[in-house]
């Protein structure tokens, strides 16, 4: 395993972390037993870093994250996400009494006194145009409730609005072969400011894993099944809002780029860690197999410059006009 510093933090992460989601729920059918298995396989292989939220699962994620922590001895960090349990999920609602309800609820799942990292949960765009709000942030800091926030958020501008604060420390942003924008601009502000930036949804919800095909089902509590559209939430976060037919073409033109030995999903994650500017990629995994599959992906040797140009060559041409004007 590879490590990069997360921002100004401090903190040197694993450049293959772990994304919590899947094991909270949402991606079908999850068993607590074998998702303790992944958790620990993880930091077996070297991972430092969790991503978490006390929606996913509601609380569920964030308490199996307690519990590995009581396992392990390993120096682990934690970051968390709040404000997507609002309901309706308003710009209003991002205020001191409801973060501060969330704050202390992730406090007790999480078993501890003090948070990692807060992120806000893909809030409205308003409020990144609330500076009140990220003076309420610096609160919780002085208060000893987070040590250090941020953002995860669903468009590049709201990455740039948001790291005009100067509390930010890191921005959750989706970032893979089928979402390059955020490279355009954004990176190299992010540098320039010393902001760590999360890759979410490295994988495009499996698409990158090609192991998807025209026939793969999902349960009915997988949201590659009820959000598809964008039913629930933003369509960008469900095969990185490519369309899936579109998606699985391209697969198949990626497959000639695999270097021997190397699985698509490994493929895809390398790519990701080929731009300085991002502090990790944050895949899922339920399972001790994918996991460590994932994290393999941190020691493999740069992808050559005719792959990369292929990957751009790709982009433009199947997957630009879907997307990039979108997020």
């Amino acid at each position: 395993m590879n490590y990069r510093p997360l921002g100004r933090t401090g903190w040197i992460v694993s450049d293959i972390s772990f994304g919590a989601w899947a094991i909270g729920g949402a991606w079908g059918t999850v068993d607590d037993a074998e998702s303790m298995a992944a958790l620990h396989r993880a930091v077996d292989c070297g991972v430092n870093f969790i991503d978490t939220a006390d929606v996913y699962g509601m609380g569920r994620s964030e308490r199996l994250i307690a519990r590995l922590k009581r396992e392990r001895k390993d120096e682990i960090v934690v970051a968390t996400k709040a404000g997507r349990r609002l309901s309706p999920h308003t710009a209003a609602g991002y205020n001191q009494a409801n973060l501060a309800a969330f704050i202390e609820d992730s406090l007790r799942n999480l078993e501890t006194d003090c948070l990692d990292l807060v992120q806000l949960h893909c809030p409205p765009t308003d409020v990144y145009y609330r500076p009140e709000l990220f003076d309420v942030l610096d609160g919780f800091v002085a208060a000893g409730k987070i040590r250090y926030y941020g953002v995860s958020v669903e468009r590049v501008e709201e990455a740039l609005k948001a790291i005009e604060y100067p509390g930010v420390q890191t921005v959750q942003i989706i970032f893979n072969c089928f979402r390059r924008r955020p490279s355009e601009l954004f990176f190299a502000e992010a540098l320039r400011r010393k902001v760590g930036i999360l890759a979410r949804v490295p994988l495009a919800s499996g698409l990158l894993t090609g192991k998807l095909t025209a026939q793969s089902t999902f349960e009915a509590g997988d949201h590659r099944n009820f959000n598809r559209h964008g039913q629930q939430f933003d369509v960008g976060e469900t095969f990185s809002g490519v369309d899936y037919d579109t998606a699985l073409q391209a697969v198949e033109e990626i497959r000639q780029w695999l270097p021997a030995g190397v699985s698509m999903a490994q493929f895809a994650l390398r790519w990701i860690l080929m731009f300085d500017a991002v502090t990790c990629a944050i895949p899922g995994g339920k399972r001790p197999d994918q996991v460590a599959e994932n994290c393999a992906a941190s020691n493999l040797p740069a992808l050559s410059r005719e792959a990369m140009d292929a990957m751009g060559r790709l982009y433009d041409s199947k997957i630009r006009p879907l997307v990039h004007a979108r997020w």
